[in-house]
């Protein structure tokens, strides 16, 4: 019950009248009064209340997951509509507490530059079908002890300042996490950064210390390449150590391991750490890692592990559900920018972890990790890179169709790639055919087997001249734009565009060539694509390799191509699903 007191840290009253009483001495309120008669029994039962909803939380927790679906229906139904009530209370109130503010007779230049006091208006918005975009920089605080407690994290309910807390941003947050977490969303929580780049560098900032070892996949965003050996392996900054393993699977990474025990064993022996970093799907061939694997091995070998899943997103895999805690990352990364907005309009990124590394109030711990060491205070409390309410919102409402868009991207993934792959003067670099080295990790790892909305492209017979101009014949159906995850589907050269800051050796050992067309595949229909690509082709190459064009499968053939993509990959999401007798047992 202290909790609702305004002096919860230094009262002294035990129950509920007295600590009615204490409150209303404490702001100067007579009992005596009729005024002060009501308010005392209201409040008394407003301490009372918040003891039986702190019961009612524990007995929810105890047994919510044991009761019948029925039963589970009619919790939710009922604590529904005692947000209602509850809500109505303040409603009620707000008439005599407007008048209790009229009463003050400001000034119109002191009204003028107050405007409306907030509190009064914002009552029935907690109840809006969508989130509130809560544009607002800070907040009112109700007393100086809660106030005291915001600041050191423990009054969460105060969200102080928008660059630490916004009720926008948290509501987002809480989404991502139910979506990647599923059933242990209770153990992980998340923080928004204002761009995926902030994100990777608000992970790698938190965990990284100075001479460090930091084991990374080899098919790695170029801006994420960038920021790990330009700044964080820069002499003068952090001076890590990186090394580099290629293949996907957990051998390959062992492998690696082994080496840089031996070779920074003198780093080891003073002190230092290693940390992973890994990206699955990788960008840009959309090739997928063993992540448990991994994840498992790491940990064995007492190492943490961070893993940008943007390309996949929770459609595609979702790391964070798996039965064994040892084989999934310790945090996960996310461009909100690319396929979970969905739109291309908002700049925006996410780091998802376990509770105990994201926040403990201050002075606390919790499993072993101080208040200090959590990303909130140790990152995001200090750094300033948070989401403001408009991008959250615009993030949560693009989420809403991640389903739906994603299906249809892997579709035309595979028609695409299929097409491609049939002709004789295009390498495909792609998961979803079977010949593929990649193809059954993606088999494995990947829902429904589906390949990621990412792949690339090697036309080495086609001359440069041809190339370039093909290449800009592309579009409009083909945008010419720097991104991926977007509704449209988008080209680009890597080696001239995202991994342009890889040197040409590096490019070559990710398999970037000077040819290479990355695909960022839309919701378009694909035969749109098919149509102006072959097109396109006759354009600019066939003057300089004669044919080309030709080369592609028959109109019907590609009708036939769609048609078996699109009832295969439709039949298995249906198969997937579960059946009424399921839901109504789980």
């Amino acid at each position: 019950m202290r909790k609702l007191s305004p002096r919860r840290n230094s009262t002294e009253a035990e129950d509920a009248l007295s600590l009615a009483s204490e409150q209303l001495a404490h702001f100067g309120i007579e009992p005596t009064t009729p005024f002060g008669e009501t308010l005392l029994r209201t409040t008394e039962r407003l301490y009372e209340s918040q003891a039986d909803v702190e019961q009612l939380w524990q007995e929810t927790l105890q047994s919510i997951h044991e009761l019948p679906r029925g039963d589970r229906i009619a919790f939710f139904n009922a604590q529904k509509f005692l947000s209602f009530q509850l809500a109505k209370l303040l409603d009620t109130w707000q008439n005599p507490f407007r008048q209790s503010y009229q009463s003050l007779g400001y000034s119109n230049s002191t009204q003028t530059a107050k405007g409306p006091y907030p509190v009064f208006d914002n009552v029935t918005a907690i109840f809006s079908a969508t989130p509130v975009i809560a544009r607002t920089a800070t907040y009112i605080y109700a007393c100086a002890e809660w106030i005291g407690d915001a600041f050191l994290g423990k009054e969460l309910l105060l969200e102080i300042y928008s660059r630490l807390l916004n009720p926008t941003s948290v509501s987002l947050a809480n989404f991502v996490v139910d979506l990647e977490a599923g059933p242990y969303s209770s153990q992980y929580f998340a923080w928004n950064f204002n761009s995926g780049m902030a994100a990777i560098d608000g992970a790698l900032s938190h965990i990284l210390g100075r001479d460090d070892v930091l084991i990374t996949s080899r098919n790695l965003y170029g801006g994420a390449h960038q920021l790990i050996h330009d700044w964080y392996a820069k002499p003068g900054n952090l001076e890590i150590a990186v090394e580099t393993f290629d293949g996907y699977q957990a051998a390959d990474f062992a492998l690696c391991l082994e080496r840089v025990k031996k070779t920074y064993a003198d780093r080891f022996d003073a002190g230092r750490r290693a940390y992973v970093y890994i990206e699955s799907p990788c960008n840009p061939h959309g090739y997928v890692l063993d992540v448990p694997g991994i994840c498992e091995l790491a940990h064995r070998n007492g190492l943490r592990v961070m893993l940008d899943a943007t390309v996949g997103t929770p459609f595609l895999s979702r790391p964070l559900q798996h039965e064994d805690p040892d084989c999934r990352p310790d945090f996960v990364i996310h461009s909100y920018t690319k396929d979970l907005s969905g739109a291309g309009s908002t700049i925006a990124g996410v780091v998802i972890g376990r509770n105990e590394d994201m926040f403990v109030p201050k002075g606390e711990q919790s499993g072993g990790v101080l208040w200090s060491d959590t990303m909130f205070w140790n990152v995001y409390y200090v750094k300033g890179a948070f989401l403001g309410a408009d991008g959250a919102y615009e993030v949560m409402q693009g989420m809403r169709t991640l389903e739906v868009r994603m299906l249809t991207k892997c579709i035309n993934t595979e028609i695409l790639a299929r097409l491609f792959d049939a002709h004789p003067q295009i390498t495909v670099h792609c998961n979803v055919l079977e010949d593929n080295a990649n193809s059954e990790l993606r088999q494995q790892q990947s829902f429904l087997g589906l390949p990621a909305p990412l792949f690339t492209i090697d036309m080495d017979a086609v001359p440069r001249e041809a190339f370039q101009r093909f290449f800009d014949s592309l579009a409009p159906t083909f945008g010419h734009m720097i991104s991926l995850g977007q509704s449209n589907t988008i080209v680009s050269c890597p080696a001239f565009t995202t991994h342009s800051e890889l040197n040409e050796a590096a490019q070559l050992e990710g398999g970037i060539h000077p040819t290479t067309i990355r695909f960022a595949v839309g919701d378009e229909d694909p035969k749109d694509l098919v149509v102006h690509f072959i097109e396109s082709a006759r354009l600019a190459i066939d003057p300089f390799v004669p044919g080309f064009g030709d080369e592609f499968l028959s109109p019907e053939s590609i009708d036939q191509l769609v048609e078996d993509c699109y009832v295969r990959a439709h039949w298995r999401y249906i198969q997937s699903k579960r059946s009424l007798a399921e839901i109504q047992a789980s």
